[in-house]
């Protein structure tokens, strides 16, 4: 098995080229896998796979095997590997539907890809700081001032596991703010421990900031735009506001290749 290991904001993936359909992964190979101890180590595995609806399929694990979610930093990573591949048109279909992916920049194996994101029209806000929606995966966001302050593991379990979400349990981001930027730490489900960054976690946050009240970085008619900070890297989502919610939805941020692993 040949994958290559990419990372989007310090969130990591093992992609590999499934068109043939030749790769066929349990999730105990997964898992043993994404096993930072014992295995190679990513938060999760991506197939890259045909599509009948666009030009390929992204095929997303977590790292305990579980799916059938869409993952925003994944699906950028994703992008940037297909780009390696020759693609020109980097439309692809996930779990949640169709998304747009273009490649703004390349330079020393990082890549800038702005992916496009499902709209969102429903978001339960459960008191004044936290907020409830999902951004093709499920997520709680509340605003806790200081996000460093906060043991996100221990917190970001308990909501994970709280019965309000069950079944299916909920990934967890703790939000604030540090300048002009949204401040966002993450708890995933899968994971099942903090990220140094989720995707549909930060468009999430980005979406809860707008209700909640922050000003956005950029603003022009009905179209604003957030800077976020997850761990070690900045990213962008903009959206427009609709009666309906919000559409044209971009996350934006870098995907870098750290190179190939063969599994034997």
């Amino acid at each position: 098995m040949i994958f290559q290991k990419y990372h989007g904001a310090g969130n990591d993936f093992l992609i590999a080229d499934n068109r043939e359909g030749s790769l066929q992964l349990s999730p105990a190979r997964i898992e043993r896998l994404c096993n930072r101890r014992t295995g190679i180590g990513a938060d999760g595995v991506i197939l890259l796979e045909p599509s009948a609806l666009a030009a390929y399929r992204m095929v997303y694990f977590n790292s305990d095997g579980s799916g059938g979610m869409m993952c925003g930093n994944g699906g950028r990573c994703l992008a940037a590997f297909a780009d390696s591949l020759g693609y020109k048109d980097l439309r692809f279909e996930a779990a949640d539907g169709l998304h747009d992916a273009t490649i703004l920049s390349r330079r020393e194996g990082e890549v800038i890809v702005r992916l496009g994101m499902r709209d969102v029209t429903q978001v339960e806000r459960l008191d004044a700081d936290t907020f409830f929606l999902d951004t093709g995966t499920r997520h709680y966001v509340r605003f806790v001032g200081d996000p460093d302050a906060v043991d996100v593991v221990a917190e970001g379990r308990t909501v994970r596991y709280d019965p309000r979400f069950a079944p299916l349990g909920t990934n967890a981001n703790f939000v604030g703010r540090r300048g002009g930027q949204i401040v966002v730490r993450t708890y995933e489900k899968g994971v099942e421990d903090e990220t140094l960054a989720c995707g549909t976690g930060l468009v999430a946050s980005a979406l809860a900031a707008y209700l909640h009240g922050e000003a956005p970085q950029e603003r022009e008619g009905d179209r604003v735009a957030y800077g976020l900070r997850a761990r070690i890297a900045g990213l962008t989502v903009d959206f427009r506001v609709s009666g309906e919610g919000f559409a044209d939805i971009y996350l934006t941020g870098p995907a870098t290749c750290v190179g190939t692993v063969i599994v034997e």
